[in-house]
């Protein structure tokens, strides 16, 4: 019986293909996190990862593409954690918010934490037409929209005003930990958001 060996070599070839690209994703995406996205270039990425530059560009058309995609995937990531976290606390409206912070507060007290990417790349990517900007713009007005949407569940007056007020300390926490680490300013980021909302509910029933 002939065997077709022309299928079996574009079998191979595309699983060789498929395995160099997720290894291009996966050292790029710890590299851009660990060092930052304007520290990191291609040579590094394929040396690291055990590739050739031809497999990165056959992946993704250029070192910009590959860092979108690895932003999109860590949104995606942080938006299903936040939603499983929101929806783990219950139908407690003061309690699905809270959430959201402690969800910050666990990830500025792991010691793995660098930062938020998306703040991280906003920092070094300042120019509007990036690909990657645009993943980050999306993915934090997506955050305050949440942010908006939990607090106008509490029936306070200004929801608005509260969800800024929380991730300007969520953001401030954030920002703090790569100078004092956890044990900084940051600490605090529970106890002044749960403040902040209650000065708000204290408003309300006033």
């Amino acid at each position: 019986m002939a065997r077709n060996y022309g299928f079996c070599a574009d079998h191979e070839s595309e699983t060789v293909k498929k395995t160099a690209a997720s290894k291009i994703f996966d050292t790029a995406r710890d590299l851009f996190y660990r060092r930052g996205v304007r520290a990191v270039g291609v040579d590094e990425i394929v040396c690291e990862a055990g590739v050739t530059k031809p497999s990165l560009y056959r992946a993704f058309k250029s070192k910009d593409d590959l860092v979108a995609a690895c932003l999109k995937e860590s949104a995606r990531e942080g938006r299903e954690a936040i939603h499983a976290a929101i929806a783990a606390a219950g139908p407690d409206p003061r309690d699905r918010l809270r959430a959201v912070i402690r969800y910050y507060a666990d990830k500025i007290g792991s010691p793995d934490f660098r930062g938020c990417p998306m703040t991280n790349v906003a920092v070094e990517l300042p120019e509007p037409g990036h690909p990657g900007r645009a993943v980050v713009e999306d993915c934090k007005t997506a955050l305050r929209g949440l942010t908006v949407d939990l607090a106008r569940d509490l029936r306070v007056t200004d929801p608005e005003a509260l969800a800024d007020g929380l991730m300007l300390v969520i953001e401030g926490a954030i920002a703090t930990h790569h100078i004092f680490g956890s044990q900084g300013p940051a600490q605090s980021l529970t106890v002044t958001c749960d403040a902040l909302i209650q000065s708000h509910l204290e408003r309300r029933m006033a």
